[in-house]
């Protein structure tokens, strides 16, 4: 597997089993502790056995110590979480709890809280009391709630909860590891294209991202002065050529380039995604005295920006622009070049990150406003 070109960790999962804290004679927590301690362990497996981060390993999840019913278990359990790099946390729970005592209360994490629909205590009402509380003190956080009741003594996850609960954890997994990461901007705007108008706002703000900005000059200054590996290069040459393959030229005969101008062609774009591939990650093999640009940009989101298609002074291609983020359950089993030119060059598309920013801006608001995860 390729070297991590990660900076930190992956954002963990805590699970957080609250109960009701009443005692006494009657033994009310005292007769929740299993089945709200299997809840979270039922949870957490669901999560472990069906979620992967981007490098193919299953995403880690961890338990609080106890059940939370009242202020002190819910402290401990945040330090615990806060020890552990959680940055995501699922509240569980079969019953009534003390919703603003057990509640997750850290401003940074994101939250959901699933509450089982059961016979005997259904989790309905803390469900609806602690998402109220979560609204009023400006914490965003998913409600998950099952369709049908089910027996107190059921241990397995209702069909249509695994889905909430999968889809919850993945958009939070996603926003999580982009928190801190840089979105890396090549060129600016071409051809009036407003899909290309980059939004700093939006994803520092929203996302929790930086932007970093390169003039596409600089892809042809690495090129003039030999600022790329060039080993890396004729590898991923090589790959090229094998793998992807000519379709007809439908241009007018005269119009049509030479065999020498296409090959020309394709060493210049498999050199500009070099080279993109180094102002994204750095590479340690650049030409002695080029330091600095061995460095990455810490990018995880990269964006071309210029879109024209037509004839400019110079060459453009689509081999560069391409989405970086292999997806959460799969695997990146591949060299960097070899999955990035094959996803690249295979097809046609142009898959930059600032043409989903429509799709975002209606995905992502389940982080700054309180709602109910629906099928």
């Amino acid at each position: 597997m390729a070297k991590s070109r990660l900076i930190g960790d992956y954002p963990v999962i805590g699970i957080r089993p609250t109960i009701d804290g009443r005692r006494g004679a009657l033994k009310v927590r005292e007769s929740l502790e299993d089945q709200t301690m299997n809840m979270a362990k039922s949870a957490a497996k669901l999560l472990e056995d069906n979620l992967k981060y981007t490098n193919g390993e299953p995403v880690k999840v961890i338990i609080a110590d106890t059940t939370i019913g009242r202020v002190a278990e819910a402290a401990a359990c945040a330090d615990k979480f806060k020890k552990a790099g959680v940055d995501i946390t699922l509240t569980v729970t079969p019953c009534w709890c003390y919703g603003a005592e057990t509640m997750d209360m850290d401003p940074m994490t994101i939250k959901a809280v699933w509450g089982f629909n059961g016979t005997e205590r259904p989790g309905a009402v803390y469900l609806a009391s602690v998402l109220a509380t979560h609204a009023q003190k400006g914490l965003p956080a998913f409600g998950i709630y099952g369709h049908d009741v089910c027996e107190a003594s059921d241990t397995e996850i209702p069909e249509d909860v695994k889905e909430k609960l999968l889809r919850f954890a993945r958009a939070a997994v996603a926003a999580a590891t982009m928190r801190g990461k840089s979105y890396l901007q090549i060129g600016s705007i071409c051809m009036g294209i407003g899909g290309s108008i980059i939004d700093p706002a939006f994803i520092e703000e929203y996302l929790g991202m930086r932007v970093e900005s390169v003039d596409e000059v600089e892809i042809i200054r690495r090129m003039t002065e030999g600022i790329y590996d060039e080993a890396e290069y004729q590898k991923a040459l090589a790959w090229t050529k094998e793998k992807c393959i000519e379709g007809f030229d439908k241009n007018p005969e005269e119009l049509q380039k030479s065999r020498d101008a296409k090959d020309s062609d394709w060493e210049f774009v498999v050199k500009m995604m070099c080279i993109i591939k180094d102002l994204m990650n750095g590479n340690d093999n650049l030409p002695e005295g080029c330091e600095e640009k061995r460095l990455a940009t810490m990018p995880s989101l990269p964006a071309s920006r210029d879109r024209d298609s037509g004839q400019t002074s110079i060459r453009t291609a689509t081999i560069r622009k391409q989405c970086s983020i292999p997806p959460l359950t799969g695997t990146e089993q591949e060299s960097p070049i070899s999955w990035r030119l094959r996803t690249m060059c295979s097809t046609a598309l142009e898959c930059s990150l600032i043409n989903c920013l429509p799709i975002l801006r209606r995905f992502l608001p389940m982080f700054v406003h309180t709602g109910v995860l629906r099928q």
